[in-house]
């Protein structure tokens, strides 16, 4: 009972989180059309330049306790409390910081705009403060649904507010503004769903309590942010602020591409291996289905964007951003590989191992930056596909920590890994090959998505997929329900 009653919550968590991020997606694909016809690569490169310092001063504000209460079996309202007033303190001191630090930040970078632009766009995280424990609630819970409701409404008044802005002349501005209205329609949306009001006087107790496991998350997600935006800041420093915004733009689709099966594992893989790290061989079979689960949609999603970058990109946002796709088609292929980390991760911090967490990452963007130093002479190009296949080699290693943890071999991994690879490597290569003498460049890449999406479907159903079958089957069951 207690296997199907969690394989239920999995599946509808799984679902809804997919529906959340599928969602979050096609917004974030529409919009980021509009706006990519209307504003320059200064724009982008701009905002891209700033995002390091949001991310790393949200790191520091959540501290990691939406984990350490994830980790908890029944989290109590003082727990919540004291994590809320935690952030809002946090999350002050941070934007203070920053407000004051923008001179230093335009100086650095030689964009005196940044001034006025940064200290708006640091609002983000500050108004982000306010929403991180009804998120962490929303989450822990696995309410999916709720949240896919609240991203997709933030989404779509912040989307249409970018465009608006975007269409009357006000350029980096509109995405500033876009970031910040999103977070703010998405948190009140949160505490509509969560009804959780904070309370005073406040209890610090539960912090002290959560401090040594989350202080080690807390590190780990600082050294995270900066090794994803490296490469930003980097090019921010070394390059033009329009070479920063071509890079940007082939970031963001490869993002968009990667963070909705990663957002996807993430917003289910905690909570359920946190409910079974008590049962090794229960423990094992969950991980191995979601690694399965996440080759099924990774390569053929990643490698699929890779095949059709050049028309995709010209067809949508114009040849003006022609540039981009070369990067896109790297970055694609060492996002395919990103997913898996996520699962890993959650591994270990399921088992209260934030210490292999912190370690694994101080390691990976160690080396990174040394690669990045590296070859830094070499031009973008090079720079960006030395980064992507050291992100996929260094997979290895998380896989080597994490096994004493899973007792599932490398062997066992590549196991389940290696068929989805494979498969999907081999029905984009011959869609591309098959394809090539087509000109019309929508007809190509109608033709193409379709080509290689039902050779995928085609082959796994020949050779028996059961992870195929058991998403056939979770999708007849849901239409039945509903009819």
């Amino acid at each position: 009972m207690a296997d199907t009653t969690l394989k239920e919550k999995t599946s509808k968590g799984l679902f809804w989180g997919a529906i959340n991020h599928g969602t979050t997606q096609v917004l974030n694909l529409v919009f980021g059309i509009f706006l990519a016809r209307r504003l320059t690569q200064a724009d982008y490169g701009i905002l891209a330049i700033l995002s390091i310092f949001t991310l790393v001063a949200g790191s520091i504000q959540a501290a990691g306790f939406s984990q350490a209460l994830a980790n908890m079996k029944k989290p109590t309202h003082n727990d919540y409390n004291a994590v809320f007033w935690f952030n809002i303190l946090a999350g002050g001191i941070m934007y203070a910081i920053l407000f004051f630090s923008a001179p230093l930040i335009a100086m650095f970078f030689h964009q005196p705009v940044l001034v006025d632009v940064s200290r708006f766009t640091f609002l983000a995280f500050l108004i982000s403060a306010f929403g991180i424990v009804p998120n962490a609630y929303l989450w822990i819970n696995l309410r999916n649904r709720e949240l896919a409701t609240a991203n997709f409404w933030g989404l779509m008044i912040s989307g249409c507010t970018g465009i608006w802005m975007a269409y009357h002349g006000f350029a980096y501005w509109s995405l500033a503004w876009q970031q910040v209205i999103y977070i703010t329609v998405v948190n009140i949306i949160r505490y509509y769903y969560t009804r959780w009001i904070p309370t005073l006087p406040v209890d610090f107790t539960p912090i002290r309590g959560m401090f040594k496991f989350s202080v080690k998350l807390l590190l780990t997600n600082i050294l995270n942010t900066v090794n994803q935006k490296v490469l930003t800041f980097v090019f921010g420093r070394i390059f033009t602020i329009n070479t920063v915004g071509i890079y940007d733009q082939a970031n963001k689709w490869n993002t968009t591409g990667s963070s909705f099966i990663s957002n996807t594992i993430n917003q289910v893989a905690q909570p359920v291996l946190t409910a079974v790290n008590n049962d090794a061989q229960r423990e094992q079979r969950v991980f191995r289905k979601m690694t399965r689960f996440t080759a099924f949609l990774t390569f053929p999603a990643m490698f699929g964007l890779a095949m059709v970058a050049h028309e995709f990109i010209v067809i949508t946002i114009t040849d003006y951003w022609a540039s981009c796709v070369p990067l896109l088609q790297i970055l694609s292929i060492g996002g395919a590989f990103l997913p898996f980390y996520i699962l890993h991760q959650n591994m270990v911090i399921s088992h209260g191992r934030s210490d292999i967490y912190l370690y694994c990452t101080i390691g990976q963007i160690i080396v990174q930056l040394g690669i990045v130093l590296l070859f830094s002479h070499w031009g973008i190009t090079t720079m960006v596909m030395a980064y992507s296949i050291f992100t996929i080699l260094y997979l290895f290693v998380w896989q080597m920590v994490t096994t004493p943890l899973s007792r599932i071999s490398i062997w066992q991994s590549l196991k389940d890994i290696l068929p989805f690879l494979l498969i999907a490597a081999g029905c984009m290569g011959g869609t591309y090959i098959a394809t090539r003498s087509i000109t019309s460049l929508p007809l190509l890449l109608a033709i193409r998505i379709v080509v290689a999406s039902l050779l995928y479907f085609l082959i796994l159903k020949l050779l028996h997929a059961e992870i195929l079958n058991e998403c056939l089957q979770f999708a007849k069951n849901k239409i039945k329900k509903n009819n």
